[in-house]
């Protein structure tokens, strides 16, 4: 119930939302009319679309998202049609033929006035719900963070009856807030015709608007000029309602990289940005400084649905019984997998010849870690010898329900989940664990004392302590806080100049770049990155061309090479090479954290850009 009043307050948010602007003359164009024959329909005709295209993107994939912005370009037409009528009625009237009966329900919804009476007849139900229709299309991508975290479950995890509510009750909290809208904008519709009698006036107004909130979606200043100059934003009260969410899910505070294929994206923690939400079950300890029993979490699901295994043939949950096994589900370019992995390494090590089996079950964020190849080289570089199953289609996510990078389940000799915890941090207790479990399988001399874990590089933990900047994604699906005058021009190439003075977490583009749903390609040499950040370390997961080919790059810190400041992957005189997709360490500091002016310069044309992460 929780989670379904959150969701349904973030689509009352809506309203306030700045890509939602242009779409309120449609909604206004209701005005005055009757509730029952033109608003009600309008209004269900919105939810209706706006519900379908949410639900295909969840379980669709990428097609949809493709399909979605051709349905745009079609809905663009059809309120532009719609806004022509109301300001030309005879247009509308010309219309009527060609069209047949859809043109003549357009017709009789842009004749809003009486020729006899002058009062308001009100429109038909189907004008009215097929104008919702369009209108929902519009509104699609007006998804914030409540949104986008639904829709990362469903894509993760598969439709669901809970999903289905959770969809419903976001697009019912949007028509409460614009019924609300319309209960206000019809009084004021009313007033003006009687004290001015500009019903004609309005109507043509009213056309007009239509008309610039086409032009304003179509040339995506919706999203870009409209986000600059609009006081409503609901990105941070949002953004607090998914933290209240995520706390709902939640035992304790520690982190996780939070699972993310949706739009969206994707619930940012305010330490460094990845969705951290923690639970794992609090080891209990008897007056004899025993370990208490773990609880049964259930049994190991079926490791079936690998696309393929490395480092192993095919494991089986049956294959497993007499083992303890730990599932650890991590995706290479993750830098809270990449933290967690020298301790995962280390039990494996340790344990190994005890009984314990890990097994790295590798679940894609980005489109290349779907990639064999690429992961292939990911476990060879980063030294994996466990088995690790290869998740590309998340048939074993979806088996533990699983929604966190990284997250960790560990199963008895009998096949039983007897614990978990997601995210980083809480090492000493999964090895207390991870030794209880041994001994519970009848294991003779297990290791006492806890793993001495030296991690390097951008294995290292982190200084959460001094990081407040989140995970930020350069793709526009997810990109948050971009500040390049006119905002991302979606899949085209077009030129962009870096914001002159950046607050803190803003970030910007210069020169050519062609912005994807994932990341963002730099077309021409010189094209750059400008970042305001605050955290000892800087992160970003980079790729070289389309053929494979390497490509420089130049980064400086406030203008400066970064000197001692330089991350594993540069030089002390900023420069470094992209030669493959991954995460790349730009920037740790030694010295006092301050806020500091990032920029990456691409010598070469063809890097691709997809997320920030802090450290």
């Amino acid at each position: 119930m929780t989670l379904l009043i959150l969701a349904y307050l973030g689509g009352i948010l809506t309203i306030v939302s700045p890509c939602i602007l242009p779409v309120l003359p449609f909604v206004f164009s209701r005005a005055g009319q009757s509730f029952s024959r033109s608003v009600l329909p309008m209004l269900a005709g919105m939810v209706l679309m706006f519900a379908l295209v949410a639900t295909l993107a969840a379980v669709g994939g990428s097609w949809v998202v493709q399909a979605n912005q051709y349905g745009r370009w079609l809905a663009l037409a059809l309120v532009a049609v719609f806004g022509a009528t109301l300001l030309f009625p005879k247009l509308a009237e010309r219309l009527t033929h060609p069209l047949v009966s859809l043109g003549n329900r357009l017709t009789q919804s842009a004749q809003s006035d009486d020729s006899v009476s002058g009062e308001s007849k009100g429109t038909g139900p189907g004008a009215s719900f097929l104008l919702g229709i369009a209108t929902g299309l519009l509104w699609a991508p007006c998804a914030g963070p409540i949104l986008g975290l639904v829709l990362t479950g469903a894509a993760l995890q598969g439709a669901s009856v809970g999903t289905t509510l959770l969809l419903v009750a976001y697009a019912a909290g949007a028509a409460t807030s614009l019924a609300l809208a319309l209960l206000v904008g019809g009084r004021v519709f009313a007033t003006m015709k009687r004290s001015l009698g500009a019903g004609e006036w309005i109507r043509r107004v009213l056309g007009g608007l239509m008309l610039a909130g086409v032009a304003a979606i179509a040339l995506g200043l919706d999203t870009g000029v409209l986000a600059q100059v609009s006081t409503a934003s609901t990105g941070g009260i949002e953004q607090r309602l998914v933290d209240q969410l995520s706390a709902r899910r939640s035992a304790n505070g520690n982190g996780s990289d939070s699972a993310s294929q949706a739009p969206q994206a994707d619930a940012n923690n305010a330490a460094n940005g990845s969705a951290m939400v923690a639970t794992g079950n609090a080891m209990v300890r008897t007056a004899a400084n025993e370990p208490a029993p773990l609880p049964v979490e259930g049994q190991l699901p079926s490791l079936d649905g690998a696309v393929q295994w490395l480092n192993s043939p095919p494991l089986t949950a049956q294959a497993l019984r007499g083992k303890v096994v730990l599932v650890d589900f991590w995706t290479y370019s993750c830098i809270n997998c990449l933290r967690t992995l020298p301790y995962v390494k280390a039990w494996a090590q340790k344990y190994r010849d005890q009984g314990l089996v890990v097994i790295g079950v590798h679940a894609p964020e980005f489109a290349f870690e779907r990639d064999i190849n690429n992961v292939k080289k990911a476990v060879n570089d980063l030294g994996v010898d466990y088995p690790v199953a290869i998740d590309n289609n998340y048939a074993i996510w979806r088996g533990f329900n699983n929604q966190y990078w990284p997250a960790h389940y560990f199963v008895d000799a009998q096949g039983r989940v007897r614990y978990h915890h997601f995210g980083e941090g809480n090492y000493a207790e999964s090895e207390r664990v991870i030794q209880q479990l041994l001994r519970e399988a009848g294991a003779k001399q297990v290791a006492d004392g806890i793993a001495d874990v030296k991690a390097a590089g951008v294995q290292q933990a982190p200084d959460m302590s001094d990081v407040r900047s989140p995970e930020t994604y350069v793709g526009y699906e997810r990109a948050e806080n971009f500040t390049s005058p006119g905002g991302a021009v979606k899949d085209t190439v077009s030129d962009y100049h870096a914001p002159t003075s950046p607050s803190l977490n803003n970030w910007g583009l210069a020169g050519r770049w062609n912005v994807g749903p994932e990341q963002a390609t730099a077309t021409q040499a010189g094209a750059r990155i400008v970042y305001r950040f605050h955290a000892r370390d800087l992160h970003l997961v980079l790729g070289p061309d389309a053929n494979g080919k390497p490509v420089r790059f130049r980064v400086t810190v406030d203008a400066q090479a970064p000197g001692n400041a330089h991350g594993t992957d540069v030089a002390a005189d900023g420069t470094g090479i992209v030669t493959s997709q991954r995460l790349y360490q730009l920037v740790r500091q030694s010295g006092d954290v301050q806020d500091r002016t990032f920029t990456i310069e691409f010598l070469d044309p063809g890097a691709s850009a997809y997320a920030f992460t802090f450290g």
